[in-house]
């Protein structure tokens, strides 16, 4: 069985995104990209929801082609166009970008798709796909990396749920400007 992860950048009081959407209180440092473009290379199967998918196709497919592209954005560019991807989405007709469209029920997708053989963890994004998951049940690992910033409201990444769920730290890291990651698995 594949191992689900839901990873995400979030401030110190829990939010993936500010209310406006704005990201910019989650700029990484380099040693922070290269770790989120090392997870892409080791993503066997990415999982987005719309509006993450929207964002990230908007810029990520042509981002090495841009004139003053650092190394890293290149790196990250090529490796996420090559991995493979599901948009789950009830409103969009088509996608690119080395994906395939999934209008029906998502849970049941993604688990079919954890229980499929393949190399490499499925990576769940978006929180609002990632939120159905996790009430479901299906994540098996949760990467938070937490900036010392609090946003006062927004995107939660965390979803209201009906019973606790026991999760056992895997491993820390810091990174530069006080940011810290921490990774657990879900307790069975």
């Amino acid at each position: 069985m594949r191992t689900l992860t839901y990873a995400m950048n979030l401030s110190l009081d829990g939010y993936v995104a500010a209310p406006d959407g704005d990201l910019t209180w989650s700029t990484p440092s380099d040693e922070l990209f290269q770790f989120w473009s090392d997870r892409v290379g080791e993503t066997g199967q990415a999982l987005y929801g719309r509006r993450l998918w929207e964002g990230m196709s908007s810029h990520w497919p042509t981002a090495d082609q841009q004139p003053d592209a650092a190394p890293a954005h290149v790196e990250f560019s090529r490796r996420w166009r090559e991995m493979p991807k599901v948009v789950f989405s009830s409103t969009l007709d088509s996608v690119g970008w080395n994906a395939r469209l999934v209008t029906g029920d998502a849970m049941t997708e993604i688990r079919r798709l954890k229980e499929e053989d393949g190399d490499g963890h499925l990576d769940i994004g978006g929180a609002s796909l990632a939120a159905a998951a996790m009430r479901a049940g299906l994540i098996d690992e949760y990467t938070i990396v937490t900036h010392p910033v609090l946003i006062g409201s927004g995107t939660p990444f965390f979803t209201a749920l009906e019973r606790w769920v026991g999760l056992d730290l895997v491993e820390n890291r810091a990174f530069p400007d006080g940011v810290l990651m921490t990774r657990y698995e879900t307790r069975r």
